[in-house]
């Protein structure tokens, strides 16, 4: 095993993905109470520490393998700005300090697609600048979850830094060959759950889901995204303006329009069916709708440790759900 520092942690779903890759968490830094105890509940070995990431040290960590996280992307209004404008909501600095004081060997950081566009150019270039500066070979690239075992888009922006001797063995994964969609992760739930119509249902969810969104705090309550994604999930009969408290039943009309459940959207997330989260509805929808998918941090943290090790690392993949469901 390789030693990490997860950043923002979150559900756990980046965490859970490298875990699976081959590396071991000696820290995992989230500051929201419920995520935590979803933290601690599924993996109580690992250290998980709740706080803010500006209280951080990581010189205590010095010399750690991997740092990795999803620090929450800076807004829109920073937008041509140079690293370090001030901006309460931008954790990228800190996220760099820690890098600064822990020097690890490789960095992974995921973040939201509008980090790609053209108006964060400039701040972008300030990132590449300073590890840089650390001693650091970097890349952004967008990739696509759907391309890797996750049946939804999901686009994330990463960033990938190494030391030169480990960032020279380092490549992007490829996508997968074959693409996972809908109904290969609900129609097991909804089977299991006695639902007549699930059969017929399956048939109208051969397809990749739109992102799910609204995990933020500010979104005042949990569906499934704008109009455009509620648009797409009505024609695979799914209802995105809220999530259900349980899954349609025997006694549900066959021909009924559904919502999801929380543990329908995990899995549309790629988390494995023994993941639990810790709150309330609202809060486990958060958790989840905010998650990093765990096969897409997988395929990139087999990479990682590849370049980290300098051994080609193929552990068996966490997630084929129909497999799963079916035991």
């Amino acid at each position: 095993m390789l030693s990490s520092i997860e950043l923002c942690a979150g559900g756990g779903g980046q965490a859970l993905g490298l875990e699976q890759a081959g590396f071991q968490h000696v820290a995992a830094l989230e500051i929201d109470p419920a995520a935590c105890v979803t933290l601690r509940t599924n993996r109580p070995n690992w250290n998980v520490i709740e706080g803010d990431i500006h209280s951080f040290n990581g010189i205590e960590y010095r010399g750690i393998d991997l740092v990795a996280g999803g620090v929450p992307c800076p807004p829109f209004s920073i937008a041509g700005k140079q690293l370090g404008a001030a901006d309460e909501r931008d954790l990228f600095p800190e996220a760099l300090r820690i890098i600064e004081e822990a020097r690890p060997r490789a960095v992974m950081l995921e973040n939201v697609r509008g980090l790609a566009s053209a108006r964060f150019e400039p701040y972008r270039y300030s990132i590449l600048e300073k590890l840089a500066d650390l001693g650091y070979q970097a890349e952004w690239r967008l990739i696509y979850s759907s391309d890797y075992g996750v049946p939804q888009l999901r686009p994330r922006f990463i960033l990938i830094a190494g030391k030169p001797e480990v960032f020279s063995r380092f490549a992007w994964p490829g996508p997968d060959a074959s693409k996972v969609v809908v109904a290969d992760v609900l129609y097991p739930l909804l089977r299991k759950s006695g639902w007549l119509g699930a059969e017929a249902w399956r048939d109208q969810a051969q397809r990749i889901a739109p992102t799910i969104v609204g995990g933020s705090k500010r979104h005042g309550g949990p569906d499934l995204g704008p109009t455009r994604a509620r648009v797409a999930w009505a024609e695979m009969r799914v209802d995105g303006r809220g999530i259900a408290d349980e899954p349609p039943g025997p006694d549900t009309p066959e021909d009924a329009t559904l919502k999801l459940t929380t543990e329908m959207v995990a899995a549309i997330q790629g988390f494995p069916p023994d993941w639990t989260f810790a709150g309330r509805k609202t809060a486990k929808y958060r958790q989840i709708g905010n998650a990093f998918p765990p096969p897409v941090a997988f395929a990139i943290g087999t990479a990682l440790f590849g370049a980290l090790s300098g051994i080609a690392k193929l552990p068996t993949k966490i997630l084929n759900f129909e497999r799963q469901m079916a035991a």
